[in-house]
């Protein structure tokens, strides 16, 4: 197995005891001066590479879409929309670097991927009014990616979206809707995307997977606190989190509308997709009226209401009286399942 890391491939699902974890202590080299921490130490783990052992990508090259070759139509990408330009990062890419440093007419955001949890987030870099760069800590809680600032060497777990250690304790960052689907559908969607580049001025192998079998075995490569076996770990789901608390939707949830509309914390969740995507969006009064029906057909509208709007998959209205009116996103996020369990014991499942 070729890896970035040298690590057995242990099954952890079956205790969330600190005790497990306790020959997995953070390398001090890696923490903050700052010793406080909002998780548990303990469960603060050296993955293995180091401090930048896999390098943040700070000058991203981008091509056209006729241009990626490299891409197959099934490969899985994170697509971000800012205003009206759109870009797309392919897993491939994501899997060596994690964080890619960008901006969008000067929207200058952190877009990072865990790899061992399956998660892609977009982060605005401006934070108390001082833009900043995001690297690879090297640190993982719950097997999940830890970024740290360069301004203030704090450290940040992902899937928590909050500083957890550091001078920025506590603060949560301004996040971007990213999308997860396969290259062919964005293509499809968004003709005009740009595509990062395999240019990256490191010598990577982007075609080779670094984690083995790990995305369709049952092996999860560090300690989790996970007892829920209602779907393959590696399962991929989308999250909707509200008030610390998740519920999970899949492709299955679909049977044939390719939209449904539920219930969540006193909140009326629009979710839509299909095989290849889904994203949620929460039905404010001003939008309850509306009666949805889905209409993709390889193109960037995805539903049509009885008003003759057409939506995209970032809940923009596209054409119709409400042009330019966007759905209120959820704050909600694609994963394996397993990592759902880890940070939201017992999620609701749809």
């Amino acid at each position: 197995m070729r890896a970035l890391f040298l690590i057995s491939s242990i099954l952890f699902l079956a205790s969330c005891s600190d005790s497990i974890l306790d020959n997995n202590t953070t390398d001090s080299s890696n923490t903050t001066a700052n010793e406080e921490w909002l998780v548990s130490k303990a469960k603060v783990i050296d993955g293995g590479p180091g401090k930048d052992g896999i390098p943040a990508l700070l000058d991203p090259n981008f091509i056209d879409a006729s241009d990626a070759n490299y891409l197959n139509f099934e490969e899985l990408i994170v697509g971000i929309k800012i205003g009206d330009e759109v870009k797309a990062y392919p897993h491939s890419i994501l899997n060596w670097h994690e964080i890619v440093n960008d901006d969008i007419n000067n929207t200058k955001f952190a877009l990072s991927y865990c790899p061992l949890t399956g998660t892609a987030f977009s982060w605005n870099r401006s934070i108390q009014n001082q833009t900043t760069t995001f690297g690879v800590s090297g640190l993982l809680y719950n097997s999940n990616l830890i970024l740290y600032d360069r301004r203030t060497n704090s450290n940040w777990s992902q899937m928590r979206q909050q500083s957890i250690n550091g001078e920025l304790i506590n603060l949560t960052p301004n996040n971007f809707t990213v999308v997860e689907t396969i290259w062919g559908v964005w293509k499809n969607m968004y003709p005009e995307t740009k595509v990062l580049s395999t240019n990256t001025g490191f010598d990577k192998d982007y075609n080779d997977y670094p984690y083995g079998d790990f995305k369709t075995s049952t092996n999860i490569l560090f300690p989790v606190c996970a007892t829920n076996n209602f779907y393959h770990p590696k399962k991929r789901i989308h999250a909707v989190v509200l008030n610390n608390t998740a519920k999970v939707y899949s492709s299955d949830s679909f049977i044939s509308d390719g939209f449904l509309i539920d219930t969540f914390q006193d909140k009326s969740i629009l979710v839509v997709g299909n095989s290849t995507f889904i994203n949620s969006f929460i039905l404010t009064n001003s939008f309850n009226s509306l009666e949805f029906e889905y209409i993709y057909n390889n193109s960037e509208a995805i539903l049509r209401d009885n008003e003759n709007n057409q939506w995209n998959i970032f809940g923009e209205a596209i054409s119709g009286p409400r042009l330019g009116q966007k759905l209120e996103r959820t704050n909600s996020f694609m994963s394996y399942w397993f990592a759902i369990e880890s940070f939201y014991p017992n999620p609701e499942i749809y």
